[in-house]
């Protein structure tokens, strides 16, 4: 065993922390729900994807709508039953959704194979997609079943980020992961904005941006933004940093975590040869690669690592800022990680059935649990408020509706407040989305009804 496998070992170990968190349930009866997300508008509403190929949403008062946004049932191969790695896997709003509707999917359809295509609001409904917009965008063979990624998400550089698996069965059988020759075991960065770098495909409909690190290489798949990859099922941006997390299911031993700081790419991250920091005996061709912060053994119940995100909210309190929060699918253990020396916390357990993290738009998180149909919120009630208003003192380092500064909401302020909205001035951009609209005018009254002082 190696220095480097041991100080893994001993990273596992961790500490316990104080039991602070804890769970509120915010959904229930939902159809195997694997993850939740937000679009980007202000609009304050959750997106759930349910596997069988719908989504779902929660709107801004906590009311989960029976309709759904999308359903594309239909259209998707499997994601009906237990320990089934099929579905719709994955969703992702565009960056300026607020302007042109646009949204992806990523999901299993006919073959067994991967599609992720786009759609767009409809437009008489903000809360019902248009199914009649479906564009395919990049589409993945699939040998096998499982193992199928399905994470994607807009970066902070605009382009989209899609996360596939190595195509499944054990061992990687055809070391896709490592050949930049192949699609499979590999994070992809792609332009959907820009031109058609396929026009002779009508499933491949994206630009490669000019400075992927594959670019060029002869027989490489140039989309490939990091590769030597087995199943990154969930992977994040830090929205403070733009670092990206990576949280990759191992085989047999082990379960990792790669942060990128930067999110520089190029980069191999080991598998078939490497299952996090122990060699596996498997030939991949590759010595190059690039180890993880983190990893944990299979012991104790564990079986999957389920990669969260950077906490950047406020209701939590101080005390979790910046850490990283990741869980186990089998042993429903919730974990943080310091990235400043990657120490890891025990934070409790949620038990089995962990199927994803979601964030909302104020960087608050959730939990799907894709058994018992429930999606929860990531809560604190120890999370200190001193004035007693409902909202965490960590929520209120300044008191933003005092516009005038005298330490007093009154009048003054709801006339500077509408002063400074209809010059367009940051300061009354409450929602800190760029825009001016009702919504900021909703977030500066409900603030200063609260008695932000």
């Amino acid at each position: 065993m190696n220095r480097l496998l041991c100080a893994c070992l001993i990273a596992a170990t961790g500490s316990v922390a104080s039991a602070q968190l804890t769970t509120q349930e915010i959904a229930n009866g939902l159809d195997r729900p694997v993850f939740v997300t937000h679009a980007g508008d202000g609009s304050g509403r959750l997106f759930i994807i349910e596997q069988e190929g719908a989504i779902r949403i929660i709107d801004a008062d906590g009311n989960l709508l029976p309709t759904p946004f999308l359903d594309i049932d239909p259209l998707v191969v499997g994601g009906t039953s237990g320990g089934n790695e099929q579905g719709m896997l994955g969703l992702a709003f565009h960056p300026d959704y607020e302007t042109n509707g646009k949204f992806y999917v990523n999901y299993i359809g006919s073959g067994g194979d991967t599609r992720v295509a786009e759609y767009q609001v409809s437009a008489g409904d903000p809360n019902i997609a248009d199914p009649g917009t479906a564009r395919i965008i990049l589409f993945h063979s699939q040998p096998f079943s499982n193992h199928n990624g399905g994470w994607l998400g807009f970066g902070p550089d605009g382009y989209l980020y899609v996360a596939s698996g190595d195509g499944g069965s054990a061992n990687d059988p055809g070391n896709r992961a490592a050949r930049l020759t192949q699609p499979l075991g590999k994070i992809h960065r792609i332009d959907i904005d820009g031109g058609d770098d396929f026009p002779g495909d009508n499933l491949q409909n994206y630009e490669v941006p000019a400075d992927n690190p594959f670019v060029g290489v002869p027989g490489a798949v140039e989309s490939i933004w990091h590769y030597g990859l087995r199943n990154p099922w969930r992977t994040s941006f830090d929205r403070e940093t733009g670092d990206m997390w990576i949280g990759d299911v191992g085989q047999n031993a082990f379960e990792e975590v790669n942060h990128n700081i930067g999110n520089v790419g190029g980069l191999n991250y080991g598998w078939r040869c490497r299952e996090a920091f122990q060699d596996t005996g498997l030939s991949c061709g590759a010595t190059d690669w690039t180890d993880p912060v983190h990893a944990y053994p299979l012991s104790g119940g564990n079986c999957s690592v389920i990669g969260g995100y950077v906490y950047r909210g406020c209701e939590l309190g101080e005390a979790y800022q910046g850490l990283y929060f990741f869980g186990d699918y089998c042993g429903g253990s919730i974990w943080t990680l310091d990235p400043t020396d990657y120490s890891r916390t025990t934070e409790f357990n949620f038990g089995f059935g962990l199927s994803s993290w979601g964030e909302d738009e104020a960087g608050e998180l959730y939990i799907s649990d894709v058994f018992s149909g429930q999606v929860f919120k990531l809560v604190n009630p120890t999370a200190p408020d001193d004035d007693d208003n409902g909202i965490p003192d960590a929520c209120e380092t300044s008191c933003a509706p005092d516009l005038t500064g005298d330490g007093e909401l009154n009048f003054f302020d709801i006339s500077a407040f509408l002063t400074a909205f209809g010059n367009e001035d940051p300061v009354a951009d409450f929602t800190n989305d760029g825009l001016f609209n009702f919504f900021d005018i909703s977030a500066f009254l409900k603030a200063f009804s609260a008695g932000c002082s």
